[in-house]
């Protein structure tokens, strides 16, 4: 019998070899045509759990607890990944990637029973709502036959009978819209009987027992109808001491009253069931509860709908443009709130920040990355070009419905890679230009948006200090708001200060405001001359001397927001302290809190404040204030960088100033702690610090931040922001005419050129980092340098030098006595005797490697010697153990998150199997590392490619 989900509506037959699964019932798998035995009970219930995230990635940390609970063994994570490599055996190396500290598995309606089960009921849904419930029905039909018994029907534990449940809720939504259309339909006595079963199985679901009633007076049965709820309010009151709810109580009224409405099935409009809960991107910020006025806007923004109030079947782009402060934000967050549910696919929103007074504007790069990520999108699998990021970003929007909202934008130039290509997505852009490129070629409408109107302004008013007090002193809100200039951010902070000082009639402050009113010409536009500098000093006089300083000093923070710590450096504060005084700015409309712990001000009040620190601070406390925020940022960055990588040579810091309250870090070899989330979720700021150090003349604190930071986007595989902040920082380097500094620098750019595929260029810089560090007498800097510079002349095919290279950097990592370094070096030796032709000796470095008790806790260290090793066991024909190398180095590449150097060895794993004859592996091994180099955009992506290309089944290569 032919599965229910193994065709479409329209009857299409699975294509051959394709992945597909069950969950909604045991949980099995089919590789084209044939069963694929899943393997044992945990291995089967670790599919299950990343089948059940439909496409999200899941931790490592979540799916040890899903499969074992939380009394892990400590030996889970290791039999996690053992799992993960053999699924990947049976079902492909595309199967199940690794993303970040876990791993994502891509379904769809064709590959999993859940997806299609979800994907019907949304056509349904649509269907019954667009009247036509035979559509409907026999959709919810096809929905329902995808359940072949209970959910995960043998897979033990808590997790998996908590996801037995939730699934059973989704299914009886389901069941409970097909009954509802089959009513609709006339189906009444077939349905009753349903229901009748149901109801004995759900005696407490009152919404079962209503369907009921109505079924059964449909079919005649009224008396059988009326003892239904009769019985229904014995069950309530006997288990739950209460009375049917209202909508019960209802259908019992008008069956009493024999109502007609109750004959004729009512016109479809909205479905019965819930939408699916499937894990989609929901950004946007949250609406402004007080919201008044922009009807006219509004209604424009109503028309980028088609006539139904639907998505149009092109790409719509609306521009809303206006000045500073006029609610460009506010109004678009408020109109995508009421149109969400148009977009199942999600909202996505990023703050461009083209007008940042401290900053410099996301460019299209970064913010392509950022949506890509929210996406769900691998970060170490995305190029670096950005017109690939362009592509890669189109191709993840295809066929789907979201809504893009892309605020405070600079020019079209910014905004056009991220436009979608293909209907169904919305965009909306606010900036403070006009947009006219964009208008004019990518057909985006715009929408002007002024000051507001009188009228809007009192009502704004009304509903922030209430009807009452306003219309008590009318004369005086009249004058509040033409002193604000109907401005929306002037008039929050005005209505902010009158409800903090509720005592004071609205006429003292509005002399209060006419008194302070000077001129702030930096924010009039052609249209309107507004000044807001009055409006903001009511609530920065009003503020704690403490908390107006700190106000000030806001202007001086590097990016675009800060966090509680940084804000603390910055004032020179103990944290609790700084605390209360953003608490006290946050009250008074002068700071927001976007994000739990993280605090941000308007452009318009961080150029205030930057009035305010230029009017009242010294330029000495101007400088301190910097120093000690840069110096929070270079020490953090440094302790987090030592904090997962605690082998590369730190350099030097002076103290922190007083005051600074740095960040501090336990060690996390495997690169997913705080000390990695805090890079992520700093990276903006930590390049902006580089800018501003820069630009302040503080050139220490330029290169040492710029190193401080290289590592982590080397990591990341960010090569291109590593040699734009480089560049930044040997400027740096050559105007303290340190050498040092300068060898630092050398080294970095040169790890950038090499990936990005400059290797002479990368060649000469290294050999200059060699020099400088060896004049400086730094060994330690040295032989790293002259390691890295082994690798560099490797890819050169320079053999020679490049075995020469590993030799020297041992003797000096040797005599320095470090046990780690001398492990890399050692393999870094073993590597190169391997490359030429030297396996024994190979063997014997690795393997001396390999046994020094340092290695335990350096996961990354470890899987470069075990792929060494298996190097040199295939060259030396020991093919078993080759294989056994390369899957310890893998395990281990993956757990830390290195993706470029998984893909080297997923190559070399290839090899080995086609040498062997398994080709079906080598081409698993081999599609793998090219998904991953094609994904970073490294030139070695090509010779995989050529392998690939070359494969033959007949003939392996020897």
């Amino acid at each position: 019998m032919e599965r229910p989900w193994a065709r479409s509506e329209q009857g299409r037959a699975w294509l051959p070899e394709r992945l597909r699964f069950t969950v909604l019932g045991p949980v099995r798998g089919w590789r084209g045509p044939d069963e694929v035995d899943l393997g044992p009970p945990k291995q089967r219930a670790v599919l299950a759990v990343l089948l059940l995230g439909e496409g999200a990635q899941v931790p490592v940390e979540a799916l040890v607890d899903a499969v074992w609970g939380t009394g892990s063994p400590g030996s889970a994570v290791s039999s996690l990944r053992t799992y993960v490599h053999r699924l990947r055996r049976l079902l492909g190396p595309l199967a199940i990637l690794s993303v970040g500290d876990g791993y994502q598995m891509h379904t769809s309606p064709e590959s999993l029973d859940l997806a299609a089960f979800r994907d019907l009921a949304a056509r349904a849904d649509r269907a019954r709502r667009d009247g036509d419930v035979k559509t409907a029905a026999r959709q919810l039909d096809d929905a329902l036959a995808h359940w072949q018994g209970t959910a995960l029907a043998g897979v033990r534990g808590e997790y998996a009978q908590a996801q037995r449940e939730r699934l059973g809720r989704l299914r009886l939504a389901v069941l409970e819209a097909s009954l509802a259309v089959r009513l609709e339909l006339g189906e009444h006595a077939d349905v009753a009987r349903e229901l009748a079963a149901l109801v004995a199985e759900h005696p407490l679901d009152e919404r079962f027992r209503e369907m009921l009633m109505l079924a059964l007076y449909r079919s005649g049965r009224q008396a059988e109808a009326l003892a239904t709820y009769s019985e229904a309010r014995a069950v309530l009151a006997g288990d739950l001491g209460v009375d049917p709810g209202p909508e019960l109580r209802r259908m019992f009224e008008r069956i009493l009253q024999a109502d007609a409405g109750l004959i004729a099935p009512p016109t479809p409009a909205n479905p019965a069931a819930p939408a699916p809960d499937q894990p989609t991107p929901a950004q946007l910020p949250a609406d402004l509860p007080a919201f008044v006025g922009r009807a006219a806007q509004l209604a424009q923004l109503d028309l980028l709908l088609d006539g139904n109030g639907e998505v149009p079947t092109t790409i719509v782009v609306s521009a809303i443009t206006g000045m500073a402060g006029v609610g460009k934000s506010t109004l678009a967050v408020h109109w995508a709130h009421h149109v969400t549910s148009r977009f199942p696919d999600g909202q996505l929103y990023i703050d461009l920040r083209g007008f940042d007074p401290a900053g410099l504007p996301v460019s299209p790069d970064r913010a392509l990355r950022t949506l890509l990520e929210s996406l769900g999108a691998d970060p170490l699998s995305l190029p670096q070009d950005t017109d690939a990021l362009a592509a890669c970003y189109r191709t993840r929007l295809a066929g789907r419905r979201l809504l893009l909202l892309l605020d405070n934008a600079r020019d079209a130039q910014q905004v056009r890679p991220l436009l979608p290509a293909s209907p169904g997505c919305l965009v909306i852009v606010t900036s403070r230009n006009r947009l006219s490129g964009l208008i004019a070629t990518d057909g985006a409408r715009p929408i002007h948006l002024g000051a507001l109107s009188v009228a809007e302004a009192r009502a704004f008013l009304v509903r922030r200090l209430g009807a009452d007090r306003v219309a008590a002193e009318p004369t005086a809100v009249d004058e509040v708001i033409e002193l604000c200039a109907r401005l929306p951010l002037a008039l929050s902070i005005a209505a902010a200060r009158a409800l903090t000082r509720s005592a004071f009639s609205l006429a003292t402050l509005a002399g209060e405001l006419a008194g302070g009113h000077s001129g702030l010409d930096a924010f009039s536009d052609t249209d309107t001359a507004v000044d807001v500098r009055a409006v903001f000093s009511w609530s920065y006089h009003a503020l704690t001397p403490a908390a107006a300083c700190l106000f000030r000093l806001i202007a001086l923070h590097p990016g675009p927001d800060t966090s509680l710590a940084a804000a603390a450096s910055l004032a020179g504060l103990t944290v609790p302290h700084t605390h209360q005084l953003l608490t006290e700015l946050a009250h008074a409309h002068l700071v927001d809190e976007p994000v739990p712990g993280r605090y941000a001000a308007h452009d318009l009040l961080r150029t205030y404040a930057g009035e305010l620190a230029r009017a009242c601070d010294t330029p000495e406390e101007h400088h301190a204030a910097r120093v000690r925020v840069l110096d929070h940022y270079l020490h953090s960055a440094h302790r987090a960088g030592q904090a997962y990588s605690p082998d590369r040579p730190a350099i030097v810091l002076a103290a922190p100033s007083r005051g600074v309250r740095a960040e501090e870090f336990a060690p996390e070899p495997g690169h997913s702690g705080p000390a990695a989330a805090w890079f992520d979720a700093e990276r903006a700021v930590l390049v902006a610090a580089i800018r501003t150090a820069a630009a302040h003349g503080l050139d220490t604190h330029t290169w040492q931040l710029a190193w401080a930071v290289g590592h982590h986007l080397d990591r990341k595989g960010l090569w291109h922001d590593l040699e734009a902040t480089q560049h930044i920082a040997m400027e740096a380097a050559e105007r303290l005419g340190d050498p040092r500094a300068q060898a630092h620098v050398h080294q970095q750019l040169a790890r950038a050129a090499t990936h990005l595929g400059r290797v002479e260029e990368a060649r000469n810089r290294m050999e200059r980092a060699v020099e400088l560090f060896t004049a400086a007498g730094d060994v330690t800097a040295c032989a790293e340098s002259i390691r890295a510079l082994s690798r560099v002349a490797e890819r050169q095919n320079d053999l020679e030098a490049a075995l020469s290279h590993a030799q020297q950097a041992l003797a000096l990592q040797r005599a320095a006595g470090h046990s780690a370094r001398t492990a890399a070096a050692l393999n870094a030796v073993g590597w190169c005797h391997t490359l030429l032709g030297q396996h024994q000796q190979a063997l014997d470095h690795c393997r001396e490697a390999l046994a020094m008790e340092e290695l335990h806790d350096r996961p990354y260290l470890k899987a470069d010697v075990w792929d060494s090793i298996g190097l040199a066991q295939h060259q030396l024909g020991r093919y078993t153990e080759a294989v056994a190398g390369y899957e310890q180095a893998l395990v281990l590449y993956r757990e830390v998150g290195v993706a470029h150097a998984e893909a080297g060895t997923l190559s070399r794993l290839g090899d080995t199997h086609h040498v062997v004859g398994r080709v079906a592996s080598a081409r698993e091994a081999w599609a793998e590392a090219l998904a991953i180099l094609e994904g970073l955009g490294s030139p070695d992506a090509e010779a995989t490619r050529a392998k690939l290309t070359g494969l033959t089944e007949n003939r392996p290569c020897h």
